[in-house]
């Protein structure tokens, strides 16, 4: 549950007009949840078997980081620039985990297609939002 006076400052911000409803959200990152906890799980398992370098796991860990570093600058610190900053590294992560996982794991790789489309959008969002509340 999101606190009240964190609720009444982002609906108070300037949106674009192609800003989803906020209960979509909630769904959307369910699903994207799994998917990231399944990849990073396989992963973390191929390093610790020692079948994969943990070079392998970092992308990943940055992008687990990162992820869940978003939440507390958008809603807790209330800023759309370290939120923006936040999810560009976020984005360029799952590039980054894409590339490194690609010639070990395809499915790994195609499980990622959803994540970082909907972080694309996610970033064009969080972009606009910033510019237009500057």
């Amino acid at each position: 549950m999101v606190p009240s006076d964190t609720a009444n400052w982002y609906a108070a911000l300037i949106k674009p007009s192609f800003a989803p409803p906020s209960w979509i959200f909630g769904p959307v990152w369910s699903v994207l949840y799994v998917i990231i906890a399944l990849s990073f799980g396989f992963v973390a398992y191929k390093v610790i078997n020692g079948q994969w370098s943990p070079w392998v796991l970092l992308p990943f860990a940055v992008n687990l980081v990162a992820n869940l570093a978003f939440t507390p600058l958008q809603f807790g610190v209330k800023s759309n620039v370290l939120a923006l900053i936040d999810i560009l590294v976020v984005l360029g992560s799952i590039l980054w985990m894409i590339r490194t996982v690609a010639p070990l794991a395809p499915w790994v790789k195609w499980a990622q297609v959803p994540y970082l489309l909907w972080v694309s959008f996610a970033t064009v969002l969080q972009a606009t939002i910033t510019w237009l509340n500057r």
